[in-house]
């Protein structure tokens, strides 16, 4: 396990964290609502990863701004990367959520296309913090996510949700057939992924700024577009 720069372990719990009374006003706030607790750290968590990466992140930071004694870090999740992990964990809980909140036995499913692609979009412009966390995952080969027990729960009913979507609009007549769900995800976020996720060199390289509000609309729109062309007979 990676330690902090501090000097910290990353697996060692520190003897003291600040002022006594302060660490026993944390343990009473994780003692009365543990699950409060593991929610005020893991936002804190995922805004210091979002900003610092694994290696910079600081222990002292997150337990500050959850307002908790840094020794309820360590209790829930053990060490840095178990934090990293469970970060990781939730941002692929909020991804498989796109599939499973889409309505796939009802509706047009060229309909319902255009709208899950408009649900991708709208994720990344409410969350682009996840792009920055799983650009960091990727940069460590996916060792944490690897390690996650839960790993086995977020795609095979994203998959199963895009399947039958396909399925039926094969069936009515609207996509074509031979259709990979797979494919079908990865040219919706990799449209959408890769231009916010390099909406600055973009912007520079062709000398207009692509994160206006027009902008980011046209392009929404432009991937609707293709999206729906390239399921087509």
């Amino acid at each position: 396990m990676s330690g902090d720069r501090d000097g910290e372990s990353a697996g060692a719990i520190p003897a003291t964290d600040g002022a006594e009374g302060g660490g026993r006003r944390a343990r009473r706030h994780a003692t009365r609502d543990p699950a409060r607790a593991q929610r005020d750290i893991l936002a804190a968590a995922r805004a210091e990863f979002a900003s610092f990466g694994l290696a910079g992140a600081r222990v002292d930071r997150i337990a500050a701004q959850a307002g908790l004694n840094k020794r309820m870090l360590y209790y829930y999740f053990h060490h840095k990367e178990g934090l990293f992990t469970a970060v990781l964990e939730q941002v692929y809980d909020e991804l498989s959520a796109l599939a499973a909140n889409l309505e796939v036995e009802t509706g047009a499913p060229a309909a319902l296309l255009a709208q899950f692609v408009d649900m991708v979009f709208d994720h990344y412009d409410r969350h682009p913090d996840s792009i920055t966390l799983l650009n960091s995952e990727n940069l460590h080969r996916g060792r944490h996510l690897s390690q996650s027990p839960r790993l086995t729960e977020f795609g095979p009913g994203f998959r199963k949700n895009l399947a039958r979507l396909i399925e039926r609009g094969v069936a009515e007549g609207s996509f074509r057939p031979g259709i990979s769900e797979v494919h079908l995800y990865l040219s919706i976020v990799g449209q959408i992924y890769f231009a916010q996720s390099n909406a600055v060199t973009l912007s520079m390289f062709f000398g207009e700024d692509l994160s206006r509000p027009e902008a980011r609309q046209a392009w929404r729109a432009h991937v609707r577009q293709m999206i729906l062309a390239g399921v087509r007979p």
